[in-house]
């Protein structure tokens, strides 16, 4: 009877709350837009772009084409592509916001979140990623919504002082900023992971011979993945406002805001993206580094799969040498290691045939 009492409890405190959104943009919000609108049409220096406009800004790039086919640099296609990528999207993308400004309806907020979280995990899995394993779309997917969804409710609520936390015109750009950041961190730790066990694969092998932990073996991994998605944000909040005018606070100061709120405002998304990013970092970091070392634990390389025709030779290198004969010498090898582990640093007082043979093993477990 407690639990179909909790259970009621539960529903009706979710009928309340969907009672109690707003499904339309209200009175005071659509105020704000007009007064917004009507402001920068009113301004005399305000000039409304045209495709001419970024026709002629698009001509700029001719030089990178240039100098792309000068020096054979086999990127002339790419900026192109890149460039049309960047207005058909842009495009749609500011034909969308501008229906979803005008509402509250938290379906097609979050709807727009999803999709716009789901793009970014599909950039990093299929084309920033060289190298995939398993439910690698998964994982990112999770690290980077729950991390960004996380971090941009609880900012908008309390650093921005948003009422709703996800208003649109305040939520989908802070959220879209968070994706973007969380993206290159979490293909920059991924990547860091498996370069890092594809290179030390030996050490790898020779800590779990001798008796090593999983958490042992990922650690260090680990930890130099996450610096080095972590050093760009970092980096990037050491240099604003001495070097360089970040572009959150250039769009409020070219949008006609106060100088002093946009650089408030840019400080409170700066420290939004890198926690957003952290967050997103360590979970698919940590994903990445329980799926290529398992329980057993073993060293799993030939779960990693790579459309890369330079790195097919190495991939099936990879796959022979942890073949089935070969999968069973080393876990009839770590079987006979095991045992002996408590004595691995006692050897090396004991014998000099034992000292020879244990000097060709690491002499620390940490890589």
């Amino acid at each position: 009877m407690s639990d179909a009492g909790n259970a009621v409890d539960v529903a009706v405190a979710c009928y309340r709350w969907l009672a109690s959104l707003k499904w339309y943009a209200s009175n005071d919000t659509m105020s704000v837009h007009a007064a917004m609108h009507l402001q920068l049409h009113q301004a005399p220096d305000k000039q409304n772009l045209s495709w001419t406009n970024v026709a002629t800004a698009a001509l700029m790039l001719g030089f990178n084409v240039f100098l792309s086919s000068w020096l054979g640099l086999g990127l002339s296609k790419g900026i192109v592509v890149s460039a049309v990528r960047c207005v058909v999207q842009l495009t749609i993308l500011g034909m969308v916001l501008n229906q979803i400004f005008l509402t509250q309806n938290p379906v097609y907020i979050f709807g727009m979140a999803s999709v716009l979280g789901t793009l970014s995990a599909f950039e990093v899995t299929y084309w920033r990623s060289k190298k995939r394993f398993p439910h690698m779309f998964v994982g990112t997917l999770v690290s980077i919504m729950g991390s960004a969804l996380v971090v941009a409710l609880l900012g908008n609520a309390y650093s921005l002082d948003m009422d709703p936390a996800y208003t649109a015109v305040k939520f989908i750009p802070t959220i879209g900023m968070l994706f973007g950041n969380c993206m290159i961190g979490v293909s920059i730790g991924l990547g860091s992971v498996m370069d890092s066990l594809d290179v030390h694969r030996d050490r790898v092998e020779t800590m779990l011979c001798y008796g090593a932990s999983r958490w042992e073996v990922i650690r260090p991994i680990a930890v130099r993945a996450l610096r080095a998605a972590l050093m760009p944000t970092v980096t990037n909040m050491g240099i604003t406002g001495l070097i360089s005018i970040p572009g959150v606070m250039t769009g409020w100061i070219l949008g006609g805001a106060d100088v002093l709120q946009a650089a408030r405002y840019q400080q409170i998304i700066l420290f939004m993206i890198s926690a957003s990013t952290a967050s997103s970092a360590l979970l698919s970091v940590m994903f990445c580094a329980a799926v290529l070392v398992d329980r057993a634990p073993r060293l799993r390389l030939d779960l990693l799969h790579s459309s890369d025709a330079s790195s097919a030779s190495s991939k099936t290198q990879g796959m022979l040498s942890l073949s089935s004969p070969s999968m069973s010498r080393l876990a009839a090898r770590r079987s006979a290691c095991r045992p002996k582990s408590d004595l691995y640093l006692s050897r090396s007082t004991s014998t000099a045939a034992s000292s020879s043979c244990i000097s060709k093993s690491p002499a620390s477990p940490l890589l």
